[in-house]
């Protein structure tokens, strides 16, 4: 039999179904659904249970080793105010042998964690108290005068209550007092300071000492230092609970290892603590950079499979910070056990209405929405050409697939638009396609190739290869720093950095991006056809300029325009002149002050304008600069200075130094000869600072 369309028509219709109904289906999964939810509640409140416990136990910690080692740096400090007042107010002299060791040893005794009192006179000699371990002292004197060379030990036994002498010996010594920092610091300041000590008489023990200088009469005695040796901060945290294999270290701002736990350690037993955790707690301090070192700073990190709950806290020693590192399984293994068990017995009872759900949605919903997605997708990248209606049994999504179709068509007026990332940007801001701009703030910037009209000729056609990779290598770099490509002119490009998205810091990208091309250009081996190394000049210029729409109804063109436009054209040209590749106007140096270093080039007035410009050299920026390595931009600047206060001989003086120093610097020799001449044949009054440039 024969069936109509109509016919057709309605049985079509009556397949077709609301995606309420298809929805409904997915009620069965839903209801299990929120039966998992509730179960990742449960768990999402335990463990913040566990980790609010954790997060307890690990303050207590804190709170224990920051008043520890504020105990250590106040007996310290009270040892060293101990001792001073007995010499300032001649109780006590430094020469007066028998006393002197009675102060030190009960200093010693009295202070449980101080490792060492020690003080060295201006002629070299040196006398200390020492701790071995708890039940042992030991003085110990090197002079310059009886017994050179050597050094005179006593030991004590500590008894409940007092001490026994030992013994007495002479060994050989090649420790030098005056070669200590603490001691040369001391003898030439004011008051007492801590050091960082390693060298000791009895040899390597990383230590901290408190040390200062001890006048009597207002004359300078020597040098008292207080010490305490790591191990003492060791044995300490060997007394922590931190879980059953977690662990707390002290380390300093640049990560080394201060203390580690070890319950052995003291003054004759170096510290052998188990520093395995000790590169998460480094991790961590590298992560959390200047912060971890001015406040308390948490995280999680992995390593071996396993993660851990790591914590940075600063301590009251300049530089110190207590890092705990707590096995995460430690508290929220136990939860987790639980949570597994529940998932199995949801999991058994869920699986065939989960499958169910899962077969109906993809049939009826999913299909059809991937097609649906599919066109969408054409219409992401502009291939408005190749997007379809799709029929679906859901009237919902026929009515969207529908709707996409008539938007790709009503976008084809985009099209007028180039390039397509560019039309992104727009289309997220909701900007029309039609005429029209603003005026903002922004940073242009023009890359050209350095006698490419020249090369041009010569090469013929065989110049585009390398034209496509010179522009693929800058093009890449610039989008890849947040740069709106404007357009290509030949061999030049012309980008802006702060539209369509708005940038605070388009200034420092477009220098970062200047740079970057000027690398990867010297990087990509591309040659002329004399084999010389391509070389490309950058001018790039920052103010207020129109941005927008520009063109007609026909055709728009998302463009810069404006004087500050002008200018970073002209700037790019102004290199050949210098013999430099990047230029950049003050409003840039300016806007990225802090993050690059420049040098001041000159003042220029470029073609078509008579008032002076301010021109900088980009030289790099600041994070990738070496130490020491910009010396010679203070001379050229002096010199620079010099030249405008018509000082033409200073400023000639500075300029040979930077040809001294450097070598080769175009700018430089340039300004040196202007010098000369300007000495040789003083200028007029009318005579102003500023080069003309003749041409654009």
């Amino acid at each position: 039999m024969t069936v109509g369309p109509g016919r057709r028509l309605q049985a079509i219709a009556k397949l077709t179904v609301s995606i309420r109904l298809a929805v409904s289906a997915l009620v069965l999964a839903a209801i299990l659904l929120t039966a998992a939810l509730s179960s990742l509640l449960w768990w999402r409140t335990a463990e913040a249970a566990s980790r609010q416990l954790a997060s307890t136990i690990n303050e207590q910690i804190v709170a224990a080793v920051r008043k520890e080692v504020s105990a250590i740096v106040d007996e310290a400090r009270a040892a060293h105010t101990a001792i001073r007042t007995l010499f300032l107010q001649n109780v006590l002299d430094t020469r007066e042998a028998d006393k002197r060791e009675f102060v030190f040893l009960s200093q010693l005794q009295s202070q449980a964690t101080i490792s060492w009192v020690a003080f060295g006179w201006p002629d070299g000699s040196f006398f200390a108290a020492h701790k071995l371990g708890d039940r042992r002292l030991e003085m110990m004197e090197i002079s310059l005068t009886d017994h050179p060379g050597e050094r005179r030990v006593d030991e004590y036994d500590v008894v409940p209550g007092d001490i026994e002498f030992a013994n007495r010996r002479f060994e050989p010594a090649d420790f030098r007092v005056a070669d200590q920092a603490w001691f040369k610091a001391g003898l030439s300041a004011d008051d007492p300071q801590w050091f960082r000590v390693t060298h000791h008489a009895t040899g390597e023990r990383p230590s901290i000492a408190f040390a200062g200088p001890i006048d009597v009469y207002q004359e300078r005695q020597g040098v008292l230092a207080v010490i305490i040796e790591y191990t003492r901060l060791a044995r300490f945290l060997s007394q922590l609970e931190v879980g059953r294999t977690g662990t707390a270290f002290i380390v300093d701002g640049s990560g080394e290892l201060v203390a580690a736990p070890d319950k052995d350690a003291d003054e004759l037993h170096p510290a052998r603590g188990d520093t395995a955790l000790l590169p998460l707690a480094r991790a961590a301090l590298d992560q959390a950079g200047e912060a971890g070192r001015k406040e308390a700073w948490r995280s999680r990190l992995t390593s071996g499979g396993a993660t851990y709950e790591v914590a940075l806290t600063p301590l009251p020693f300049p530089g110190w910070s207590l890092a705990t590192v707590i096995p995460e399984a430690e508290f929220l293994g136990p939860v987790e056990t639980t949570l597994h068990r529940l998932i199995l017995g949801l999991a058994i009872g869920a699986v065939l209405a989960a499958l169910a759900s899962a077969m109906l949605a993809r049939s009826v919903i999913a299909a059809p929405l991937s097609r649906v997605v599919g066109e969408l997708r054409h219409v992401e990248a502009f291939a408005l050409e190749q997007v379809r209606r799709h029929p679906s049994r859901l009237k919902e999504i026929a009515s969207l697939s529908g709707a996409i179709a008539e938007m790709a068509a009503g976008l084809s007026a985009f099209r007028k638009f180039i390039p397509a990332d560019l039309v992104r940007g727009l289309l997220r801001q909701g900007v029309e396609a039609k005429p029209g701009g603003s005026i903002q703030e922004l940073s242009v910037m023009f890359i050209d190739i350095a006698g490419f009209t020249g090369l041009s000729e010569r090469l013929g056609d065989r110049v585009v290869p390398l034209l496509s990779r010179y522009l693929d290598l800058t093009s890449e770099i610039i989008v890849a720093n947040g740069g709106t490509i404007d357009k290509f002119i030949g061999d030049a490009v012309m980008a802006f950095w702060g539209a369509p998205q708005p940038q605070g810091d388009h200034a420092p990208r477009c220098c970062r991006a200047a740079l970057a091309c000027r690398r990867a250009i010297d990087e990509s081996g591309l040659v002329d056809d004399l084999g010389q190394p391509l070389q490309i000049r950058i001018g790039i210029n920052s103010g207020r300029m129109l941005v927008g729409n520009i063109g007609s109804e026909l055709r728009l063109n998302y463009t810069v325009l404006g004087d500050a436009v002008n200018v970073a054209s002209r700037l790019e040209g102004a290199n050949k002149s210098y013999g430099t590749q990047i230029l950049i106007g003050a409003a840039t140096e300016r806007l990225a002050r802090g993050t690059v270093v420049t040098r001041e080039v000159d003042s220029i007035a470029v073609y078509g304008r008579e008032e002076g410009l301010s021109v900088h050299e980009l030289i790099g920026m600041v994070s990738e600069m070496a130490v020491g390595s910009t010396g010679w931009i203070a001379d050229y600047e002096r010199g620079l200075a010099a030249y405008r206060a018509r000082r033409f001989a200073d400023a000639l003086a500075d300029f040979e130094a930077v040809l001294k120093q450097r070598g080769d610097d175009r700018p430089a020799e340039l300004m040196r000869d202007r010098c000369r001449r300007l000495a040789a044949a003083a200028p007029d009054v009318s005579w102003r600072p500023v080069a003309a440039l003749a041409s654009k």
